[in-house]
């Protein structure tokens, strides 16, 4: 199997566990992005409520702004990366994937927005099949790629 047919294969692979985890019926790769959008959405709401109903406020939005989300899956082969924050950085984008390089990681996918937030969702593929990255490593490189572009 050629590497095409292996990335293909892959990202089919990635879309059905996608459609899984968000119990979409969807069969397009843009609707099962669309569902998967949507139950995000959905999850941020409950967790909101589930914040509210815990008394938990917010100190400030400047600081809630400053905060990364990072969430880093494990897949079959490599990892689902998501990166969300409020405002861009200049470099933000370039310190990242220089991260992913320093680790190994082929970027195999990718959909990033850095007009106002910034917002990155990437497929990354272990090229040197070291056991020692996990989400946990991928997840802390990526925050001190964030925290490097704040010096």
């Amino acid at each position: 199997m050629d590497s095409k047919d292996q990335r293909r294969v892959t990202l089919q692979h990635t879309f059905q566990q996608l459609r899984e985890v968000t119990s979409s019926s969807a069969i397009k790769k843009a609707s099962i992005i669309v569902d998967a959008s949507k139950y995000i959405q959905e999850l941020k709401r409950k967790v909101e409520g589930l914040n509210s109903e815990l008394g938990i406020v917010e100190s400030s939005s400047s600081q809630m702004d400053e905060l990364p989300m990072v969430s880093v899956e494990t897949l079959e082969k490599g990892f689902l990366i998501n990166v969300l924050l409020e405002k861009n950085k200049p470099g933000m984008l370039v310190s990242i994937l220089e991260a992913f390089e320093d680790l190994g990681l082929d970027v195999l996918d990718a959909r990033v927005s850095c007009e106002d937030n910034f917002q990155l969702e990437a497929v990354g593929g272990d090229s040197h099949k070291d056991d020692s990255i996990n989400a946990q490593v991928v997840k802390q490189a990526v925050l001190q790629a964030i925290k490097n572009t704040d010096d």
